[in-house]
């Protein structure tokens, strides 16, 4: 490379003279300089004045040929970029030009079914205007998609790793052991995400996602997990132990400078940063941990006290063994607080498996924005999920070891309920204690479908097989998933306010039932959430114990409950399914199916009335997909208080040490067939005024017993 030396030899003129001097005005450098340049270009292309004088010294150039050195060398770069850019731009038109003639070709073949003769063409001319248009806007686009990734990721777009198409399979499961004892090997039919599955049907949008969308995908999916392992692995300073409860707890600022952000949303006060990270021990092999999140059905059946919706929109890569190692999916999920009064959480959201080695598997989540139409409806409250996700590590005899982060940057567009302002701003609504205790409880619910043997208590005398026992926990679950959904705000019914007393809100909403496995007739489902004195654990206890059952019921008339029927759905003794009697009734040929189950975040009892002939059928063993089912039930949770004076150990329970608060927000819901009603009809005050004293009574009974205040 020559440069100008910036000075001019004199002469006395004449030809010879002036040849002499443009030979002397450009000289070459040295190898050794053009080194020395080279190793300061790549750490710095825009030196300061300081850097080019000590360049100057050390090589013996003026600092005038250094400045002119790196401005020749920048401009020689980009115009080595420019070139490579162009040139995937003439490979793409040219790929796209062959697509468009041997379209053209296939439709001059295509016989029109009207007549038998050929389809008339249009005038080559206007055809190739058209390609040329269509190019021209296919150009427009890869330039846009190219400035989004540079910006976004850093690099240039040429730089993003190509995609390996692939096909999805199933994964066999291997055998798990429950509480020490080997059992046999998982049916992928009787875990979530089977034929069977309980979760609406959602519109399926259609998307556009072309090569290089794909291209720009894997680089964000790449970066989150990157991330998200750096987060899962490390502790002090990125993570700090909390004085007051011993959690996990993010320092922004660490954060921030290990993992810089182009736009951050640190600084907008209206955004509220929640991160925590748990791990715990589960009673489930990797793989099908794995192959339960990758498959959105699972997914959503393993979480339904959190998961309310969920559906795979494109699969963007899948390893190429048909594995879920490696895949990348583009998903949508809307998250709940088993409350009508928290609005639920909508994301998009790419994940991303990845096997690190053998025996463990990273699974990461990152939001990624969809501005295409007929999109799902908007949420009132925007959220942004940064990389959040899980390690897996299988451990002996069946276990899995999960280590869990979740960091999302959440904006309120509206106010908080002042009841779950508390619990929502802890964090602890969405974050991963709520998420590893409810899979910590649902791995156990599913290793207890699979023991063979059963306990006389189990059995109570009506249970006659293990078939039977299969049977009643699939639709007790069928129970719980219908309850869940009934209370999501996302099932596109509006609640409204219909309360009689300003004593406590009561919201309820009217739906068509008409799929398998309700009763058909329009519901009346209504919910009220109160908070309580009392810690949860002791709530939980008095109302799942069939002993304390007429204290609250309003519908049994005080009348003595006996459990008929028991089967153990974990170690806790909460986690179980019963069958109750009550006596003294008018309806002696009605049972009550009830479910409860508790983990380290929050508790459900769940109830459904059932006929003495379909608990017959469930017995029996047979198919129960249309036994109707209109549950009821309770949902408790912390109150989000924290109470800094105790914290004794924990056995894995929630209001066990007091994690929480002293209180609890408990929410009662029942639902109600009103065959008379049409779908499109409105609540009469007679419905509005039973549903009133329904819950009413409730809630005064429930606060006497606990010995409460009214206020």
């Amino acid at each position: 490379m020559e440069f100008a030396t910036g000075g001019a030899a004199s002469s006395s003129g004449g030809d010879a003279s002036d040849t002499n001097r443009k030979k002397k005005r450009f000289h070459r450098h040295t190898a050794h300089q053009i080194q020395r340049l080279e190793t300061v270009f790549k750490e710095c292309p825009h030196p300061d004045e300081k850097t080019r004088l000590q360049l100057s010294r050390d090589l013996g150039l003026a600092p005038r040929q250094i400045k002119f050195w790196f401005q020749n060398r920048r401009t020689q770069l980009k115009s080595q970029h420019e070139r490579a850019d162009n040139s995937i731009l003439r490979a793409e038109n040219d790929r796209i030009r062959c697509e468009n003639i041997a379209i053209r070709e296939a439709i001059k073949n295509v016989i029109c079914p009207s007549c038998g003769g050929p389809p008339v063409s249009e005038d080559t001319y206007f055809d190739e205007q058209k390609l040329r248009m269509e190019n021209l806007q296919l150009k427009e686009e890869l330039d846009k998609i190219s400035s989004i990734a540079a910006n976004y990721m850093g690099r240039p777009i040429s730089q993003l790793p190509p995609m390996q198409p692939g096909h999805l399979s199933s994964l066999s499961l291997m055998s798990m052991s429950n509480f020490g004892l080997t059992v046999p090997s998982l049916d992928l039919d009787l875990l979530p995400g089977s034929s069977m599955s309980t979760i609406p049907s959602l519109p399926c949008p259609t998307l556009n996602i072309s090569d290089m969308d794909k291209s720009l995908m894997a680089g964000i999916a790449g970066n989150a997990m990157e991330e998200l392992i750096r987060l899962l692995q490390t502790n002090e300073p990125l993570w700090t132990k909390s004085t007051a409860d011993g959690r996990d707890v993010l320092n922004l600022d660490s954060y921030g400078q290990n993992f810089p952000k182009a736009n951050s949303s640190l600084k907008n006060p209206n955004v509220r940063i929640e991160a925590s990270r748990e791990s715990g021990v589960v009673i489930l092999n990797g793989l099908a941990l794995v192959d339960m999140f990758m498959d959105a059905n699972k997914w959503a059946e393993f979480f339904p006290t959190i998961v309310s919706k969920a559906r795979t929109l494109e699969v963007i890569s899948c390893d190429v063994m048909g594995s879920r190692s490696s895949t990348l999916q583009l998903m949508y999920g809307e998250l709940q607080v088993l409350s009508p009064l928290v609005p639920t959480r909508q994301l998009y959201f790419l994940r991303f498996c990845q096997q690190i080695e053998p025996g463990s598997w990273a699974i990461v989540d990152v939001s990624y924005d969809i501005t295409q139409e007929n999109m799902y409806p908007p949420s009132s409250c925007k959220v942004h999920k940064l990389p959040s996700g899980c390690l897996i590590q299988d451990m002996p005899n069946g276990y899995s070891k999960v280590t869990w982060v979740e960091h999302v940057e959440v904006e309120e567009k509206g106010s908080i309920h002042r009841l779950y302002r508390d619990l929502i701003h802890s964090g602890m609504a969405f974050g991963t204690e709520r998420w590893l205790g409810s899979l910590q409880r649902m791995c156990e619910r599913y290793a207890c479908l699979m023991v063979s043997g059963n306990s006389s208590r189990e059995l109570g005398g009506v249970i006659p097989s293990p078939e039977g026992k299969k049977s009643m926990m699939k639709v007790a679950q069928r129970m719980v998933s219908n309850f869940c959904a009934s209370i999501s705000p996302s099932n596109g019914h509006q609640w409204n306010n219909i309360s009689a007393s300003d004593e406590f809100e009561v919201r309820a909403t009217l739906q068509k039932s008409t799929k398998p496995g309700q009763p058909n007739g329009v519901v009346i489902s209504s919910a009220s959430t109160i908070w309580l004195p009392v810690l949860p654990q002791h709530v939980f206890n008095f109302l799942r114990d069939e002993r304390t059952r007429p204290q609250w019921d309003v519908l049994s008339n005080q009348n003595p409950v006996q459990e008929v029927a028991h089967i153990a759905n974990g170690s806790h003794p909460g986690n179980c399914i019963s069958v109750l009697r009550a006596y003294n009734t008018s309806q002696n040929n009605m049972l009550i199916l009830q479910e409860s189950c508790i983990d380290s975040s929050c508790s459900l009892i769940v109830y459904s009335p059932v006929e003495l002939s379909s608990i017959n059928i469930v017995m029996s063993g047979e198919d129960t997909t249309y036994i109707p089912l209109l549950p009821s039930g309770f949902t408790i949770s912390p109150d989000g208080q924290q109470d800094r004076g105790s914290h004794e150990a924990s056995n894995g329970t929630m209001g066990d040490h007091n994690r929480g608060g002293g209180g609890s927000l408990v929410t009662v819901v029942f639902q109600i067939l009103v065959s008379s009603l049409s779908s499109s009809a409105k609540m009469s005050p007679e419905s509005v005024s039973t549903v009133n004293n329904l819950i009413g009574n409730t809630i005064h009974q429930i606060k006497a017993a606990l010995n409460c205040s009214t206020s």
